[in-house]
């Protein structure tokens, strides 16, 4: 059902947000097409709005545009994984850094919340025990921009935000997942005693490990169809 833009929210932001909620949340699948007329219609803004809206999230990397053909939902593959998770590590672990020299208590204080939070949500959706539930992709994500918070840094915190985004679009694309005997829970508690404990080195040999084990978990995804010795050859080094 669509609605009305609030006096809150300009058109361009309704369609940025809808649009972009609905590609990240694997609604909108990677090659479809997105008609600017249609677009209009249904969130009932104008047809200039929806140009700029997808014009934002084409500087995000969620749709492309091509010439005499209008946009399209950004396409994904197993090598852009793999690149995407190389250039996430990069940034994670300099965001780390950064926030482990420069946080104070309020930040250790909001890792220890969001943690606690994580960990007491239920990870798979009751009613569809496959997949994740939206309340822990939520409580997942905050977990992981508290750990970057205290970086002072906004370039770092901007890059580190848009991977994260992206990645995201990867996790639920690659639902349903499948039961593994991965232990995420003791991985997120392993980063945070690194983290508190002012453990630069640790924390980031962590979030490594933590990225590339769920990257060779996303690579099984039918989306991207990688075979396993492809994926054992693609692995990304921790």
């Amino acid at each position: 059902m669509s609605e009305r833009p609030s006096r809150g929210i300009s058109q361009t932001r309704l369609v940025y947000e809808r649009l972009r909620t609905a590609i990240v949340g694997g609604r909108l699948l990677p090659g479809s097409k997105l008609n600017i007329a249609a677009l209009a219609e249904e969130i009932e803004v104008s047809a200039g709005a929806v140009r700029e809206g997808l014009a934002m999230l084409e500087a995000e990397a969620l749709v492309v545009s091509e010439p005499a053909r209008g946009y399209r939902v950004s396409p994904v593959s197993a090598a852009e994984l793999l690149h995407l998770v190389e250039a996430r590590i990069e940034i994670e672990k300099l965001c780390l850094a950064e926030a482990i020299r420069h946080g104070d208590l309020d930040w250790e204080g909001g890792i220890v919340s969001a943690f606690h939070r994580l960990s007491r949500v239920a990870e798979r959706d009751p009613e569809r025990p496959t997949q994740l539930s939206a309340e822990w992709a939520q409580s997942h994500g905050d977990f992981h921009r508290a750990l970057v918070n205290g970086c002072p840094n906004q370039w770092l915190l901007r890059m580190h935000q848009i991977l994260y985004q992206q990645s995201e679009r990867y996790r639920q694309l690659s639902a349903p997942l499948g039961v593994t005997e991965r232990d995420v829970k003791g991985e997120h508690q392993a980063l945070v005693d690194a983290v508190l404990n002012r453990d630069i080195e640790s924390a980031q040999a962590l979030i490594a490990e933590h990225l590339d084990n769920t990257a060779q978990l996303l690579l099984n995804s039918p989306h991207l169809a990688l075979s396993p010795s492809d994926a054992l050859a693609g692995r990304v080094a921790a």
